[in-house]
């Protein structure tokens, strides 16, 4: 751990959230750089950063001033997984803090390793693609390592989600009901969240609202309870 306090890894920290973790007053480390280069992703900024803004030793120097006022912390990014966070998961768990990972799961060894140690207590897995769009999408080949975290969570009976952002130009209804069918094929049987995406400035492949329209109506609801985030009705 000593090796790792003085690294800034850590891009910005939200300092109170009561939305990105349900039920739970949090903040959120928002660590840089992620092994993955999503077409959609606006948070380039922390994507490209080869150093953060912050410490670890900065971050848990806030998480302790923090005990008492919170009682969660998230880590998000970029990929939080790219670093390595078992030290600093025990730290913050130290502190007595709860512990959300936002997450693409291609770090199956990791993700297992901090759920076997019982070092998170919530995981929110982004699906970004059907395999035949993945690399499109993500702009990498890997989606067999999503598949072998999403698998690996569902068979723990581990507490998490699969949310997937939507733009109509990248994944249409027929591909988000090929993930629906996926996820029920392979046993999971919580909430499926449908994220609209939501246009700014920039984003990694300079996109814009989708041309295509998304029809939610289209969308299989007999095998997952769907829920939509950022609705655009």
């Amino acid at each position: 751990m000593s090796s790792l306090l003085n690294k800034k890894i850590v891009y910005s920290i939200t300092n109170f959230t009561t939305l990105d973790y349900q039920d739970h007053l949090s903040c959120v480390v928002w660590f840089c750089q992620c092994n993955m280069r999503c077409l959609y992703c606006y948070n380039e900024a922390m994507l490209y950063s080869k150093e953060g803004n912050y410490t670890i030793k900065d971050l848990l120097d806030f998480l302790e001033e923090r005990k008492g006022l919170l009682d969660a912390v998230v880590l998000s990014g970029g990929e939080a997984t790219s670093h390595s966070l078992l030290p600093i998961c025990q730290a913050i768990k130290k502190l007595g803090f709860k512990i959300k990972l936002d997450s693409n799961g291609l770090n199956h060894d990791l993700i297992s390793e901090l759920v076997e140690k019982e070092l998170i207590d919530y995981i929110a897995l982004d699906f970004k693609a059907p395999e035949y769009k993945f690399e499109h999408v993500t702009q990498t080949n890997q989606y067999h390592k999503f598949k072998k975290s999403l698998t690996f969570l569902i068979e723990k009976k581990f507490d998490f989600e699969v949310r997937t952002t939507l733009h109509a130009d990248l994944l249409n209804t027929y591909d988000v009901n090929q993930m629906i069918s996926t996820l029920s094929e392979l046993g999971y049987d919580k909430t499926y969240y449908l994220q609209h995406f939501l246009e700014t400035p920039t984003n990694v492949g300079n996109i814009k609202e989708a041309k295509t329209y998304f029809d939610e109506s289209k969308i299989v609801q007999d095998k997952l309870v769907i829920e939509y985030r950022n609705t655009l009705s």
